[in-house]
């Protein structure tokens, strides 16, 4: 993947990482653990990306990373829409 983000969202690479996380339940510490990153650095990636999706919350942020393709919940919905 390149770093060059994804067009049909503007979100960046490491903000779809996140995405997926949050899609699989982490908390925002276990993000950053796993990441290797900062808590601090997470939730500003999460507020980041709750205003580029227009989501309040973190059920909006799965509702349309569902709607756009970016999770897949056991083969529903897959990935409709290429990463770049």
């Amino acid at each position: 993947m390149s770093g060059s983000g994804d067009l049909g969202s503007g979100l960046s690479e490491r903000e779809l990482q996140i995405v997926e996380q949050v899609a699989s339940g982490l908390t925002n510490q276990e993000i950053a653990e796993s990441l290797s990153i900062s808590k601090r650095t997470v939730d500003n990636h999460i507020s980041n990306i709750f205003t580029k999706t227009g989501s309040k919350n973190r059920v909006a942020l799965l509702n349309w990373a569902m709607d756009h393709g970016k999770v897949c919940r056991d083969g529903f919905n897959c990935c409709t829409i290429p990463r770049v």
